[in-house]
């Protein structure tokens, strides 16, 4: 019997496909697990290897530390799109939200304000972004890929994409029970203000607002703005910075990678919001690590990964990672990020803090007296030698590693 040959055509390629995908991990590990015979999700497996099979240095119970945006709801609006990730898809994110937000050409994040501060980096594509600050200055700035803004709690402020493309970005709050369904929009307020104090307020006739929306535009089609000099000559300047441009920084370069730092030293507005814009080689690791001041929430852009969580009391849990999905990791829980994937790993870490702090391991035990690390750690001989001589006292955040198997 012969298929017709479009079904013949799609057979031959499902089976090109299932023969190019590599297999479904099962959860075993030597002579410890088994096979799984019930319903699976191969495709969700593949992308999660490390959590069918843990490596055996896992432990306990620890909470969930993953989300993919892949998993959020997606609002749609006219000529654009808001997903987030706060403490209800994510209940670890506690201290931070993050919303991955897209505006086409033209369009229009409406103008409005929050109860929490707001920090933001740029996927791709170009915006315009204007705030204003507390003693009437205002701020009008034009922003592309790997550029930053940060808005203070309540400051007013409104994006608009530009250029062929428009804008994807993603934001992040100071608080992880927030909403972008909860802000406070100039529509809205204004739709609920009666029209004789409109009318007042602004000193015109009351038909002026006959045209006024009844409900939130939230994301709508704008025009053309004109130019980034012409729309500076409307109003009052304002002598603060609210930008940054975080990818023109000069990384710290490393054997393994590469790190850019962004906080309230170098981004003095940043009161709340610490990041660093992190790449790591292929087959290479971000160090064995901690931060003591604040969770990490992090935003893989690249690449994909492999995190162990260590959480005390022998209680570790190990996570793989891609473009695209969030971790959390809470404060002092000690972790490294494995690059396990072909290329580059590129990823975001932000911390709801002024400064960013960490606490490198091999710094630690290279500052610390040889004698007392060697009896902590059972070296002796040439074990001794070999571990002493390779530590570094400097903090190497990325270093060349061969690739690791549990």
């Amino acid at each position: 019997m012969h298929l017709p040959d479009v079904e013949q055509k799609r057979s031959i390629l499902d089976d090109r496909r299932a023969a190019t995908k590599p297999p479904v991990p099962q959860p075993r590990r030597g002579k410890y697990g088994n096979d799984i015979l019930g319903p699976t999700n191969p495709d969700r497996a593949r992308q999660v290897p490390d959590m069918i099979r843990p490596p055996k240095t896992d432990g306990g119970k620890l909470a969930n530390m993953k989300w993919s945006f892949t998993d959020s709801h997606m609002r749609l609006e006219e000529g654009g799109w808001a997903r987030e990730t706060t403490v209800r898809e994510l209940p670890t994110s506690v201290e931070l939200a993050g919303v991955n937000m897209r505006l086409g050409p033209g369009v229009y994040r409406e103008l409005h304000w929050h109860n929490e501060s707001e920090w933001a980096y740029i996927i791709e594509g170009e915006c315009r972004i204007t705030v204003l600050d507390t003693n009437g200055g205002s701020f009008i700035d034009d922003l592309k890929k790997g550029d930053l803004w940060y808005f203070p709690t309540g400051f007013p402020h409104g994006i608009q994409g530009l250029g062929d493309r428009g804008v994807e970005f993603l934001l992040i709050f100071d608080d992880g029970n927030f909403s972008e369904d909860s802000t406070f929009l100039l529509t809205d307020y204004l739709a609920h203000t009666p029209v004789d104090i409109l009318a007042k307020n602004f000193r015109v006739s009351e038909d002026v607002f006959s045209t006024l929306s009844k409900r939130e535009k939230y994301i709508f089609q704008g025009s053309d703005p004109g130019t980034l000099s012409d729309a500076r000559k409307e109003v009052i300047p304002s002598k603060l910075q609210f930008t940054h441009r975080m990818l023109e920084q000069k990384p710290a370069k490393f054997p393994g990678g590469e790190v850019r730092i962004t906080d309230s030293t170098n981004f003095t507005i940043s009161k709340t919001t610490a990041a660093a814009h992190v790449v790591v080689y292929e087959g290479a690791l971000r160090e064995m690590h901690w931060h003591p001041n604040a969770d990490e929430w992090t935003f893989f852009l690249q690449g994909h990964a492999r995190v162990t969580v260590f959480a005390s009391n022998g209680v570790a849990r190990t996570f793989n990672y891609m473009a695209g999905d969030v971790a959390v990791i809470p404060k002092n829980n000690a972790h490294y990020v494995e690059n396990i994937g072909e290329g580059d790993l590129e990823f975001l870490e932000m911390f709801r803090a002024a400064r960013f702090e960490d606490f490198s391991t091999e710094q630690w035990l290279a500052q610390t007296p040889a004698l007392e690390v060697a009896e902590h750690l059972n070296l002796g001989g040439a074990r001794y030698e070999e571990f002493f001589n390779s530590l570094s006292k400097r903090k190497v955040p990325v270093k060349a590693s061969r690739r690791s198997s549990f």
